[in-house]
């Protein structure tokens, strides 16, 4: 876990190019929700699609640009995967009346898992102490983000084979994100009793 500073909260930080591309993709759910109305058309389903390729891009822009011109920020750690999260959630909600393969209970055990480790970012975030994702964490994302890359464009022709490669990817996503929620738990309890610790 990483201490976050006041110098974290600077002008300069926040405004940090991977940053502002993670401030992008958090305003593109708005627009990507709106085109997935359940009375828009295939055309409308598939410029979300397109804009959710485009986020997904910025996703990997974000923390390659970062590391690479070593402007990584504690604020860029906490928003990057919480921007994750509030995408995915915003279009696995959206596809429940769309794809019947989507079912309710399973998005809920998805959201579900996203806001407890949201919860337990925001205790910590409270305690001056960010969670960074893990590498499971993040294999999860890549499971979510092709899973939705094939759920959500509409393409008659092939959409049977589609929803399928989707579904698979979204179980894996389901299974790495309760093996790498048990961990980040496992991690902030450690973190707890040894700040406790050394606070006596």
């Amino acid at each position: 876990m990483l201490v976050l500073n006041r110098s974290d909260l600077s002008r300069q930080s926040l405004t940090t190019l991977p940053n502002v591309l993670t401030y992008f993709r958090i305003a593109t759910i708005p627009l990507i929700v709106a085109l997935m109305v359940p009375t828009t058309s295939a055309l409308a389903q598939n410029l979300a699609f397109a804009f959710y390729c485009i986020a997904s891009i910025t996703d990997y822009l974000d923390g390659h640009l970062a590391r690479r011109s070593n402007t990584v920020t504690s604020i860029g750690k906490l928003l990057d995967p919480l921007a994750d999260k509030l995408l995915t959630t915003a279009v696995l909600i959206m596809l429940i009346p769309k794809v019947p393969a989507v079912h309710a209970w399973l998005v809920f055990l998805i959201v579900g898992r996203e806001i407890s480790i949201t919860g337990l970012r925001a205790i910590a975030a409270g305690h001056g102490l960010i969670m960074p994702a893990s590498r499971m964490g993040k294999n999860k994302m890549v499971s979510q983000t092709l899973a939705l890359l094939f759920l959500l464009p509409a393409f008659s022709k092939i959409q049977p084979l589609l929803t399928v490669a989707g579904i698979c990817f979204l179980w894996i996503s389901l299974v790495l994100g309760y093996i790498s929620a048990m961990d980040y738990f496992v991690s902030f309890y450690r973190e707890a009793k040894r700040n406790g610790q050394s606070g006596d």
